[in-house]
């Protein structure tokens, strides 16, 4: 007998934040995929923009719009829109009607610029009593005013380590979960208290977040998981490259074994000869030999071109 999952245990159909209403106005990056995580648990959201540029009528006022469009679209998928210039009295008006029937905004203003726009807190908890905000900023406190971006805070945080580009936008996706966090906390606390309330999620936080196994030295060049354990690396292969992860006991006996290393404790994968022998066994490997020998082997391992 096969029996129907439960709704329960099916993620997909928790909607946790059905019934509150999200208004955001924040740009580019961190404010509009957290505004996306917050529509997957069931949150009505809005997103308010500026007025596109002159130059080109009928564009996003989000610079994402404009230099990655199809990000732009995924990150805006299902979630209206609409255009709010909230330097003149028309735009203001229009904010302020949607903010009577809002229980969460999203910023990613400067706080200067948000007390010149008269949504400073202060202001905003004055108005709007049980309106919760969520503000992101770039870094906490006093230095919200200075200006940067996610390479800035993932290099303050020590997270760019050569001449090259990090990978992925860490702070700015990293401050996006912290930020839908920020929500899920304020909403639980208005459902107590009946009262809104301030959280300030700051980028250079959310590097630094990330950055915490590098500082404790998990992944500097000595660490574990920074190369020096010789099972957990990245390899060239004979047609690509293999990233190993062979890092567990279990799994290092196993990596060994095919390698043709003995090994008598965990401390042979930190000896020099070992990192040449599984250099020198990967090397004379192919990707679908690899890919064979992991599943045969039970070696988590994955190849690339």
């Amino acid at each position: 007998m096969t029996l129907a999952p439960s709704p329960v245990l099916a993620p997909r159909t928790l909607k946790p934040l059905r019934g509150v209403r999200v208004l955001s106005l924040a740009l580019n990056l961190p404010g509009p995929a957290a505004l996306m995580r917050l529509k997957a648990m069931g949150a009505t959201c809005l997103k308010a923009e500026p007025p596109g540029p002159k130059s080109a009528p009928g564009t996003s006022g989000d610079p994402m719009g404009q230099y990655n469009p199809q990000a732009y679209a995924t990150l805006h998928d299902g979630i209206k829109r609409l255009t709010i210039d909230l330097k003149t009295d028309a735009g203001q008006t229009a904010l302020h009607k949607e903010l009577a029937r809002t229980d969460l905004l999203i910023t990613s203003f400067r706080p200067s610029a948000l007390v010149k726009l008269g949504l400073g807190w202060k202001a905003l908890h004055k108005a709007y009593p049980a309106l919760s905000v969520v503000a992101i900023v770039g870094a906490p406190g006093a230095r919200a005013e200075e200006p940067g971006h996610d390479l800035t805070y993932l290099a303050n945080a020590g997270l760019v380590t050569g001449l090259d580009l990090p990978a992925t936008l860490f702070a700015d996706m990293g401050g996006a979960l912290m930020a839908s966090e920020a929500a899920l906390k304020a909403v639980l606390a208005q459902k107590t208290s009946g009262k809104g309330s301030f959280q300030e999620v700051a980028l250079s936080d959310a590097a630094a977040w990330l950055a915490l196994p590098r500082t404790w030295g998990l992944t500097q060049p000595q660490g574990a998981v920074g190369g020096a354990h010789a099972g957990y690396r990245v390899y060239p292969c004979q047609d690509g490259r293999v990233a190993l992860a062979a890092l567990e006991p279990h799994f290092a006996a196993a990596l060994c074994a095919a390698a043709g290393v003995q090994m008598p404790s965990m401390a042979t994968l930190f000896q020099p000869a070992t990192h040449a022998a599984v250099a020198a066994f990967l090397a004379s490997q192919t990707r679908q030999q690899l890919d064979a020998l992991a599943l045969a082997k039970d070696i988590p391992l994955h190849t690339l071109a």
